[in-house]
Protein backbone atom coordinates (compact mmCIF):
# COMPACT_ATOMS: atom_id res chain seq x y z
CA UNK A 1 0.00 0.00 0.00
CA UNK A 2 1.98 3.30 -1.15
CA UNK A 3 1.96 6.51 1.67
CA UNK A 4 1.19 9.93 1.16
CA UNK A 5 1.67 12.98 3.04
CA UNK A 6 -0.06 16.03 2.29
CA UNK A 7 0.50 19.51 3.37
CA UNK A 8 -2.36 22.00 3.88
CA UNK A 9 -4.20 18.60 3.35
CA UNK A 10 -7.34 19.58 5.29
CA UNK A 11 -9.51 21.63 3.31
CA UNK A 12 -9.84 22.57 -0.33
CA UNK A 13 -7.07 21.04 -2.51
CA UNK A 14 -5.89 18.95 0.12
CA UNK A 15 -8.86 17.57 1.20
CA UNK A 16 -10.03 16.76 -2.22
CA UNK A 17 -6.42 15.21 -3.23
CA UNK A 18 -6.33 13.05 0.28
CA UNK A 19 -9.94 11.28 -0.70
CA UNK A 20 -9.05 10.08 -4.32
CA UNK A 21 -5.67 9.17 -3.02
CA UNK A 22 -7.79 6.93 -0.66
CA UNK A 23 -9.78 5.70 -3.66
CA UNK A 24 -6.89 4.81 -5.43
CA UNK A 25 -5.52 2.88 -2.25
CA UNK A 26 -3.15 5.10 -0.80
CA UNK A 27 -2.60 5.98 2.74
CA UNK A 28 -2.74 9.47 3.42
CA UNK A 29 -0.98 11.48 6.59
CA UNK A 30 -3.10 14.56 6.74
CA UNK A 31 -0.31 17.83 7.80
CA UNK A 32 -2.69 20.76 9.23
CA UNK A 33 -2.16 24.45 10.51
CA UNK A 34 -4.78 25.06 13.12
CA UNK A 35 -8.30 23.43 12.37
CA UNK A 36 -7.77 19.63 13.65
CA UNK A 37 -11.88 19.38 13.24
CA UNK A 38 -11.48 19.84 9.34
CA UNK A 39 -8.22 17.65 9.44
CA UNK A 40 -10.00 15.30 11.26
CA UNK A 41 -13.02 15.35 9.30
CA UNK A 42 -10.33 14.50 6.47
CA UNK A 43 -8.60 11.95 7.85
CA UNK A 44 -12.14 10.38 8.57
CA UNK A 45 -13.08 10.08 4.98
CA UNK A 46 -10.13 8.53 4.26
CA UNK A 47 -10.56 5.95 6.76
CA UNK A 48 -14.14 5.23 5.63
CA UNK A 49 -12.75 4.49 2.20
CA UNK A 50 -10.85 1.76 3.90
CA UNK A 51 -7.31 3.26 3.81
CA UNK A 52 -5.13 4.44 6.56
CA UNK A 53 -5.28 8.19 7.43
CA UNK A 54 -3.40 10.23 10.01
CA UNK A 55 -4.07 13.75 10.44
CA UNK A 56 -0.87 15.74 11.91
CA UNK A 57 -0.72 19.18 13.59
CA UNK A 58 2.33 21.20 12.24
CA UNK A 59 2.82 24.85 11.08
CA UNK A 60 5.49 24.56 8.20
CA UNK A 61 6.73 28.15 8.71
CA UNK A 62 8.73 26.32 11.30
CA UNK A 63 11.04 24.15 10.21
CA UNK A 64 11.17 21.70 13.66
CA UNK A 65 7.45 21.21 13.38
CA UNK A 66 7.89 20.25 9.92
CA UNK A 67 10.81 17.76 10.76
CA UNK A 68 8.98 16.42 13.45
CA UNK A 69 5.55 16.17 10.88
CA UNK A 70 7.84 14.06 8.61
CA UNK A 71 9.19 11.84 11.69
CA UNK A 72 6.10 11.30 12.74
CA UNK A 73 4.67 10.64 9.61
CA UNK A 74 7.60 8.12 9.00
CA UNK A 75 6.81 6.27 12.36
CA UNK A 76 3.51 5.81 11.59
CA UNK A 77 3.36 4.98 7.76
CA UNK A 78 7.00 3.17 7.82
CA UNK A 79 8.01 5.34 4.58
CA UNK A 80 6.55 7.99 1.99
CA UNK A 81 6.15 7.17 -1.74
CA UNK A 82 4.76 10.93 -2.16
CA UNK A 83 4.31 14.27 -0.77
CA UNK A 84 2.10 16.98 -1.82
CA UNK A 85 3.56 20.40 -0.80
CA UNK A 86 0.16 22.07 -0.47
CA UNK A 87 -0.18 24.26 2.56
CA UNK A 88 -0.78 27.80 1.46
CA UNK A 89 -2.07 31.27 2.34
CA UNK A 90 -3.26 34.57 1.15
CA UNK A 91 -4.16 37.69 2.44
CA UNK A 92 -6.84 40.82 1.71
CA UNK A 93 -6.53 42.15 -1.96
CA UNK A 94 -4.41 45.88 -1.15
CA UNK A 95 -1.70 47.00 -3.62
CA UNK A 96 2.05 45.84 -2.66
CA UNK A 97 2.36 49.58 -1.08
CA UNK A 98 -0.29 49.12 1.46
CA UNK A 99 1.39 46.11 2.70
CA UNK A 100 2.55 45.99 5.59
CA UNK A 101 5.84 43.44 6.69
CA UNK A 102 4.31 40.98 8.69
CA UNK A 103 2.21 39.98 6.30
CA UNK A 104 4.57 39.83 3.35
CA UNK A 105 6.97 38.17 5.80
CA UNK A 106 4.26 35.42 6.66
CA UNK A 107 3.40 35.10 3.00
CA UNK A 108 7.23 33.89 2.69
CA UNK A 109 7.28 31.89 5.32
CA UNK A 110 4.02 29.47 4.54
CA UNK A 111 4.03 29.93 0.94
CA UNK A 112 7.78 29.50 0.23
CA UNK A 113 9.78 28.62 3.02
CA UNK A 114 7.15 26.21 4.42
CA UNK A 115 7.53 24.38 0.67
CA UNK A 116 11.62 24.50 1.05
CA UNK A 117 11.27 22.81 4.27
CA UNK A 118 8.83 19.86 3.06
CA UNK A 119 10.91 19.61 0.43
CA UNK A 120 13.64 19.07 2.01
CA UNK A 121 12.28 16.44 4.26
CA UNK A 122 10.56 14.77 1.54
CA UNK A 123 14.00 14.26 -0.48
CA UNK A 124 15.66 13.35 3.29
CA UNK A 125 13.38 10.44 3.51
CA UNK A 126 12.64 9.47 -0.02
CA UNK A 127 15.82 9.35 -2.05
CA UNK A 128 18.01 6.10 -2.72
CA UNK A 129 20.72 7.26 -1.06
CA UNK A 130 19.00 7.58 2.13
CA UNK A 131 17.19 4.24 1.24
CA UNK A 132 14.17 5.60 0.19
CA UNK A 133 11.98 4.44 -2.42
CA UNK A 134 12.06 7.06 -4.65
CA UNK A 135 8.47 7.94 -6.08
CA UNK A 136 7.25 11.45 -6.57
CA UNK A 137 6.50 15.21 -5.11
CA UNK A 138 4.03 17.81 -6.29
CA UNK A 139 3.90 21.34 -5.30
CA UNK A 140 0.78 22.98 -5.57
CA UNK A 141 1.77 26.59 -7.17
CA UNK A 142 -0.98 28.90 -8.49
CA UNK A 143 -1.26 30.44 -12.20
CA UNK A 144 -1.01 33.76 -10.30
CA UNK A 145 2.93 33.20 -10.28
CA UNK A 146 2.64 33.87 -13.92
CA UNK A 147 -0.31 36.48 -13.88
CA UNK A 148 1.18 38.68 -11.18
CA UNK A 149 -1.83 39.73 -9.61
CA UNK A 150 -1.39 42.98 -9.69
CA UNK A 151 -3.28 45.24 -7.66
CA UNK A 152 -4.34 42.06 -5.57
CA UNK A 153 -1.89 39.92 -3.87
CA UNK A 154 1.52 40.30 -5.76
CA UNK A 155 3.03 39.29 -2.30
CA UNK A 156 1.31 35.91 -2.78
CA UNK A 157 2.34 35.54 -6.82
CA UNK A 158 5.94 36.17 -5.76
CA UNK A 159 5.57 33.49 -3.12
CA UNK A 160 4.31 31.22 -5.96
CA UNK A 161 6.76 32.23 -8.71
CA UNK A 162 9.39 30.90 -6.27
CA UNK A 163 7.90 27.91 -6.04
CA UNK A 164 7.99 27.31 -9.80
CA UNK A 165 11.52 27.96 -9.87
CA UNK A 166 12.29 25.17 -6.95
CA UNK A 167 10.59 22.74 -8.98
CA UNK A 168 12.38 23.46 -11.92
CA UNK A 169 15.83 22.92 -9.83
CA UNK A 170 14.56 20.58 -7.97
CA UNK A 171 13.59 17.85 -10.34
CA UNK A 172 16.93 18.39 -12.05
CA UNK A 173 18.60 17.47 -8.17
CA UNK A 174 16.19 14.68 -7.57
CA UNK A 175 16.38 12.52 -10.77
CA UNK A 176 19.08 10.54 -9.85
CA UNK A 177 17.77 9.84 -6.62
CA UNK A 178 14.50 8.35 -8.28
CA UNK A 179 12.47 11.04 -7.35
CA UNK A 180 10.50 12.80 -9.83
CA UNK A 181 9.56 16.80 -8.84
CA UNK A 182 6.54 18.55 -10.61
CA UNK A 183 3.93 21.12 -10.00
CA UNK A 184 0.22 21.90 -10.44
CA UNK A 185 -0.77 26.03 -11.12
CA UNK A 186 -4.32 26.53 -10.27
CA UNK A 187 -6.21 29.24 -11.87
CA UNK A 188 -9.86 30.18 -10.07
CA UNK A 189 -10.73 27.49 -8.57
CA UNK A 190 -13.75 26.90 -6.09
CA UNK A 191 -12.08 26.85 -2.53
CA UNK A 192 -12.06 29.11 1.20
CA UNK A 193 -8.51 30.01 0.04
CA UNK A 194 -10.44 33.08 -1.37
CA UNK A 195 -12.08 34.28 1.94
CA UNK A 196 -8.54 35.20 3.09
CA UNK A 197 -8.62 37.59 0.25
CA UNK A 198 -11.35 39.16 1.31
CA UNK A 199 -13.18 38.34 -1.95
CA UNK A 200 -14.99 35.13 -1.05
CA UNK A 201 -16.75 34.94 -4.48
CA UNK A 202 -13.99 35.52 -6.28
CA UNK A 203 -13.63 32.37 -8.04
CA UNK A 204 -17.25 32.42 -9.39
CA UNK A 205 -16.81 36.16 -10.58
CA UNK A 206 -13.58 36.15 -12.54
CA UNK A 207 -14.18 32.21 -13.56
CA UNK A 208 -16.66 33.53 -16.23
CA UNK A 209 -14.02 35.11 -18.11
CA UNK A 210 -11.65 32.28 -18.76
CA UNK A 211 -12.07 30.46 -22.04
CA UNK A 212 -13.38 27.72 -20.29
CA UNK A 213 -16.21 29.90 -19.01
CA UNK A 214 -16.31 29.15 -15.25
CA UNK A 215 -14.21 28.55 -12.40
CA UNK A 216 -12.74 24.80 -11.67
CA UNK A 217 -13.50 22.71 -8.87
CA UNK A 218 -11.03 20.91 -6.34
CA UNK A 219 -11.44 17.60 -7.74
CA UNK A 220 -10.07 18.58 -10.80
CA UNK A 221 -7.03 20.17 -9.20
CA UNK A 222 -6.39 16.39 -7.36
CA UNK A 223 -6.85 14.45 -9.86
CA UNK A 224 -4.12 16.42 -11.96
CA UNK A 225 -2.15 15.59 -8.86
CA UNK A 226 -2.51 12.40 -8.78
CA UNK A 227 -1.76 11.84 -11.98
CA UNK A 228 1.05 13.53 -11.52
CA UNK A 229 2.37 11.18 -8.71
CA UNK A 230 0.91 8.21 -10.64
CA UNK A 231 3.00 5.73 -12.77
CA UNK A 232 1.11 7.84 -16.32
CA UNK A 233 3.50 10.61 -15.86
CA UNK A 234 6.64 8.45 -15.50
CA UNK A 235 8.65 10.22 -17.81
CA UNK A 236 7.36 13.66 -16.41
CA UNK A 237 9.76 15.64 -14.34
CA UNK A 238 9.82 19.29 -13.85
CA UNK A 239 6.23 20.30 -14.92
CA UNK A 240 4.35 22.97 -14.25
CA UNK A 241 0.90 21.74 -14.55
CA UNK A 242 -1.79 24.91 -15.51
CA UNK A 243 -5.20 23.96 -14.09
CA UNK A 244 -6.83 27.00 -15.13
CA UNK A 245 -9.46 26.82 -17.50
CA UNK A 246 -7.06 28.40 -20.06
CA UNK A 247 -6.56 31.39 -18.22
Amino acid sequence: MPNMLITGGARGIGRATAILAAERGWSVAINYASDAKAAHDTQAAVEALGQRGLALQGDVADEHQVVAMFDRACRALGRLDAVVINAGIVAPAMRLAEMDGERIRRMFAVNTIGAVFAAREAMRRMGHANGGSGSAIVFVSSKASQLGSPFEYVDYAASKGAIDTLTIGLAKEAAAEGIRVNAVRPGLIDTALHIGSGRPDRAHELGSQTPLGRPGTVDEVAAAIMWLLGPEASYTTGALLDVAGGR
